[in-house]
């Protein structure tokens, strides 16, 4: 080995021999710290033995010790003392490269006051979590395909049943509200087999929740129906309701509630006696004006009877009539062959007729004195091209005073009448009532 090896290794023996004296001289000098300040200056508190402690010295280390005082009758709380070094003294800096691990030290002299065994047990305080509160939200129409159920927000009111889809006075009407949305066409196959017997219609009505309105069911409808009435029709031209009917329908509706496990409200009323009522006062209006147009000798051609006719803007329908519709696809007024024949598309190829009948079904017909006026004026215009004259019932040419007489007399009076009874000539109502 060289001079510089045993050079180190002399080196590295000396530092060690350092560390471990310089750790020996701290744990002496921290015993030390340790026994002056545990050792006891007073006598046991539980004994009620009062002395004067004397003070307790701690070396001038910098270090932070616990100071106590034991004056007799109080309880005094442990302070801390920071104990300054002694002016003069010989005071050497600890090493900072070794930071001694602090020591709490308890006293001696102090204890825990004793709880009574009759002393409740205090559980500990747990902190509560924290409520969230959610602001509530308005409530919002959701709206879905007529496939589907709508709930409509419950502050929405509902409009009552137009008088158009039902009318009072002319229907017995039930009421069903439904738990559960059922398919239109599931409550109108329900008791169709038993409301056929019936000789008057019946009117089915429901709410669509999309569309917020009520509307007329039919058999292809496949709406989802929750709020539902039905309405059992009094009086059409056939007469009023019989007590057959009633009773057909009415057992027709309570077995429809069942299956659908609703309420059916009937609510009492004189069913046959208002029936008759109204079936008088359609009997006083209900008129139908026919002008006939013949032939002075040559029969009318088919052919030009349909020339005629559509350039007239009337139209042949399934019924064996021309119809003149307005705007709104309400029928006007028709014209029918005088003799028994019906007009098809076919016959009007080789029929030949000796008349033709103007007809307007006054209750039908809004503003019926204006379209009498138009029917007439198109009856003479068929007049003059076919070669035929107007008569009335008895085969009598028809005057102009007659005309006016008939426009005054029986559209005129007639349809005022049905206007102050609030059903209007050609209104909804007109319509179902004379059916």
């Amino acid at each position: 080995m060289t001079e510089l090896q045993y050079g180190l290794i002399g080196l590295g023996v000396a530092t060690l021999a350092g560390v471990l004296g310089y750790n020996k001289w701290q744990e002496y000098r921290h015993r030390k710290v340790a026994e002056a300040v545990l050792a006891p200056h007073h006598d046991d508190v539980l004994l009620n033995v009062s002395a004067k402690s004397a003070p307790v010295v701690v070396p001038d280390t910098g270090e932070t010790a616990f100071a106590y005082s034991d004056a007799p009758g109080e309880r005094i709380e442990p302070v801390f003392v920071r104990t300054e070094p002694v002016v003069g003294a010989e005071y050497s800096a600890p090493a900072p490269m070794v930071e001694p691990e602090p020591v709490f030290l308890a006293p001696s002299h102090v204890q825990e006051p004793l709880l009574p065994e009759s002393s409740p047990v205090v559980e500990p305080f747990v902190q509560p979590k924290p409520q969230v509160i959610v602001p509530p939200q308005a409530p919002v129409a959701t709206y879905a395909s007529p496939e589907e159920s709508i709930e409509a927000p419950a502050s929405a009111p509902i409009a009552a049943v137009p008088a158009e889809l039902l009318d009072p006075r002319l229907e017995f009407i039930v009421a069903m509200e439904l738990i559960e949305p059922v398919p239109a066409r599931q409550i109108l196959q329900s008791q169709r087999e038993a409301l056929h017997k019936m000789s008057k219609p019946v009117h089915w009505v429901a709410f669509n929740e999309r569309k917020r309105e009520w509307e007329r069911l039919h058999l292809d409808s496949e709406l989802p129906v929750r709020r539902l009435r039905i309405g059992l029709q009094l009086v059409n031209r056939l007469g009023p309701v019989s007590g057959s009917d009633l009773t057909i329908f009415s057992g027709a509706m309570q077995a429809l509630a069942d299956e659908l496990m609703a309420v059916a409200d009937m609510p009492p009323s004189r069913v046959l006696d208002q029936a008759a009522e109204i079936d008088a006062f359609c009997a006083a209006v209900d008129l139908e004006i026919g002008l006939n147009l013949v032939s002075r000798g040559t029969p009318f051609p088919g052919t030009k009877i349909r020339a005629l006719a559509e350039a007239a803007g009337l139209v042949l329908g399934m019924d064996g009539l021309f119809t003149r519709y307005d705007d709104d696809g309400r029928p006007q007024f028709s014209l029918q062959n005088y003799e028994n024949a019906a007009f098809t598309a076919d016959n009007l190829r080789n029929l030949s007729t000796h008349g033709l009948t103007f007809l307007l079904d006054v209750p039908r017909v809004d503003h019926g004195e204006r379209v009498f006026q138009q029917m007439t004026e198109l009856a003479k215009r068929f007049g003059e091209t076919l070669q035929g004259t107007l008569v009335d019932d008895n085969r009598q040419p028809l005057r102009e005073s007659q005309l006016e007489h008939i426009r005054r007399e029986f559209i005129g009076k007639p349809q005022a009448t049905m206007q102050t009874f609030g059903l209007p000539a050609g209104s909804p109502q007109a319509l179902r009532l004379f059916s």
